[in-house]
């Protein structure tokens, strides 16, 4: 999905919605989208209660976190880089040679601003402005004021055809709607009534069909839905890449996206399938997290056990890097030994191929194929 500047009006003539998310204190909320709220809470209870004994592994998580979210939000968008720079900009270790990776240093300064800051920023236009500027800090485009020309938002598909798919707000209506939008969000996140985890998808989607930005709407909106977890005091995007599980499923966030903005200028749409897949990517999110640590306190003193049940407790396919980071003390060498003799006495099988392969319990693995031929 890609946007692109219109001459003139857009066809469209619609009138300047406005916002109200009182919706959300009803009780006709899905159940599915209820139980995923519910999964989430749960799981950042486990997660506060691990982060005083286990700092040094959310630390290594925190590293390896902020390289994928740094990959995968400017993949989405076409912006690519072999793994060793990508990694070398995440860690300040290289200066961008190009425009990809003036972008991708862009997005690591804000990413950076945004968690060192979180508790200082506010949805508001200021702010908002101020952590596009900075996205655009390296690149020769100008950031950090509203678009001054209406756009339009377009499907491409494989053969490069492009269609129209939705029209954003006009360039002169931009400022007034993300006043209003961003005043209405505070109102709603004030409200006891209103649940965050429900809120927050409903500014993202409104904050895309505004497309205030001439450019880097997309990837501003990935930084937004950080900040906003991250002052509602939802941090697993800092320990598990959250950019990187839309860029695994972007093609089904963007459908849902779509599905979310129709009748979005008329103020009739229906949050409701943006809502859920949003919650779905948080929900993986906090799983992966939780499975880092499911035996990571267990007391055993033979480090080729402490692999074994490592492997064997996690709920999910799990990398040897992975393992790694869970058993600092435990060598590579040792963990692909203890791997391979699990493979092939058939405690485990192998998921993915290459750099890619995970590890799972068998009877497992006959559980995630079931799911995915559902």
């Amino acid at each position: 999905m890609e946007s692109q500047a219109a001459a003139g009006s857009l066809e469209a003539d619609f009138l300047l919605r406005t916002f109200d998310f009182s919706f959300l204190a009803s009780a006709c909320i899905p159940a599915k989208i209820m139980n995923s709220v519910v999964s989430i809470v749960e799981l950042r209870a486990r997660e506060e209660r691990r982060k005083d004994k286990f700092c040094e592994i959310f630390k290594r998580l925190e590293g390896t976190a902020k390289m994928q979210s740094v990959r995968g939000s400017n993949a989405i968008e076409g912006i690519l880089a072999v793994d060793d720079r990508i990694k070398a900009l995440a860690n300040l270790k290289a200066e961008p040679r190009n425009r990809n990776e003036r972008a991708i240093a862009g997005y690591r300064d804000t990413l950076d601003a945004v968690v060192a800051g979180f508790r200082q920023l506010e949805a508001n236009g200021k702010d908002i402005c101020a952590l596009h500027k900075k996205l655009y800090s390296y690149a020769q485009d100008d950031g950090g004021a509203y678009k001054q020309a209406d756009s339009t938002i377009l499907d491409v598909d494989a053969l490069g055809a492009r269609k129209e798919r939705f029209a954003p707000v006009t360039a002169a209506e931009t400022p007034e709607a993300m006043d209003r939008l961003t005043e209405a969000y505070q109102k709603a996140f004030d409200s006891n009534g209103i649940n965050k985890l429900l809120l927050i998808p409903c500014f993202i989607l409104d904050f895309l069909c505004i497309h205030p930005f001439t450019n880097g709407n997309a990837r501003m909106s990935r930084l937004l839905s950080l900040l906003l977890l991250f002052k509602s005091n939802f941090d697993a995007g800092r320990f598990i890449s959250l950019e990187e599980k839309i860029n695994a499923s972007k093609w089904d966030y963007y459908e849902a996206l779509r599905i979310s903005s129709v009748k979005w200028h008329e103020g009739e749409n229906d949050y409701f399938p943006f809502i859920e897949k949003f919650l779905a990517e948080l929900e993986s999110c906090y799983k992966d997290l939780d499975d880092r640590f499911a035996i990571v306190d267990v007391k055993k003193t033979n480090k080729r056990e402490r692999v074994e049940a490592t492997v064997l407790s996690s709920r999910r396919p799990i990398s040897i890097v992975g393992i790694c980071y869970l058993l600092p003390d435990v060598t590579p060498t040792t963990v692909e030994s203890v791997i391979a003799a699990m493979v092939k006495s058939g405690k485990i099988e192998t998921v993915g191929m290459g750099s890619n392969t995970k590890y799972i319990r068998s009877d497992l693995k006959k559980t995630l194929t079931k799911d995915s031929e559902s």
